[in-house]
């Protein structure tokens, strides 16, 4: 559930509070952009990373777009600090109010921004799939944008724990692994780790592009690279990565069991918990 409080156009006010009407073009069609964020003792991490992803799928998705960055910031730290959401997760939503024939009265404003807090969620010791063949479409010009028109991603995943499972891995059109409905997917072949490419039709995850930007580990190379399900099965370990998620092992795939046997999960993840720590205190060490 999420916080007491809310962010909406740089207003703190009470999550309960009517703010939002239907004629905001972009809440009866998806019509925006959004990220998630990781709270960490107060620092908002990597947040430039999620402010250009939001940036660019919002000039993608034609959403207007705040032009201060420092000034979204500085209200989304103020909403951490209402909430006192030292250690938890945000949401952050660009959503579009003007266009077409559904758009209300009265609308001044291009676009609302919104944002909300809660506690991190327990994804336990591990992560069991089920496949959904033909999920992404690679070629799309809109794969791997982060727009609210996110149902069904939240379908194939609520199908998912119906069937017993945590997630859902996605394959594209070609039939290779994609990503999860909101991670993106690794694989551990020898001292290398893969990662579909964008070109798969997978979003963008802000913690995918740390490991393979900023992280560093002797003896292991990450590589963008196209595969499917015999490799995934194959592969010495599998794991996932998302904001909320960090590096999450995968356990089994439809029933079947996977990975097990290397440590490269082990190794990467505390290269990035590292990361995250540097981050995080040099973030912190600005704003004093």
């Amino acid at each position: 559930m999420i916080h007491r409080y809310i962010l909406h156009n740089g207003e703190i006010c009470e999550a309960d509070r009517a703010l939002l009407s239907p004629g905001q073009i972009g809440l009866l069609s998806g019509w925006g952009v959004f990220s998630t964020i990781r709270i960490v003792r107060g620092v908002l991490f990597a947040w430039e990373r999620h402010w250009a992803r939001m940036k660019h799928d919002a000039q993608l998705l034609h959403v207007p777009f705040p032009a201060d960055e420092a000034e979204v910031h500085g209200a989304l730290l103020r909403l951490v600090e209402a909430n006192q959401a030292y250690d938890a997760t945000l949401r952050v939503v660009v959503v579009r109010n003007r266009g077409g024939i559904w758009e209300g009265p009265g609308q001044q404003r291009d676009y609302d921004l919104i944002a909300l807090t809660t506690q991190p969620k327990d994804w336990g010791a591990g992560a069991r799939l089920t496949v959904v063949p033909q999920a992404r479409h690679s070629a799309q010009m809109f794969a791997g944008a982060k727009t609210l028109s996110w149902s069904m991603n939240l379908c194939w995943y609520e199908m998912a724990q119906q069937k017993g499972f945590d997630e859902a891995l996605l394959l594209n059109e070609k039939g290779n692994v994609s990503e999860c409905t909101s991670a993106n997917i690794f694989i551990a072949s020898g001292s290398e780790a893969w990662t579909p490419p964008l070109s798969s039709g997978c979003l963008p995850g802000v913690t995918r592009d740390v490991l393979l930007h900023e992280l560093h580990v002797e003896g292991i190379r990450l590589v963008e690279r196209d595969f499917g399900l015999e490799a995934l099965r194959s592969a010495s370990e599998v794991f996932i990565t998302s904001t909320t998620r960090n590096l999450l092992p995968v356990l089994e795939v439809d029933g079947a069991r996977v990975g097990g046997a290397s440590a490269v999960r082990e190794q990467l993840s505390r290269a990035f918990a590292d990361y995250v720590e540097r981050y995080t205190s040099a973030a912190a060490g600005a704003k004093r």
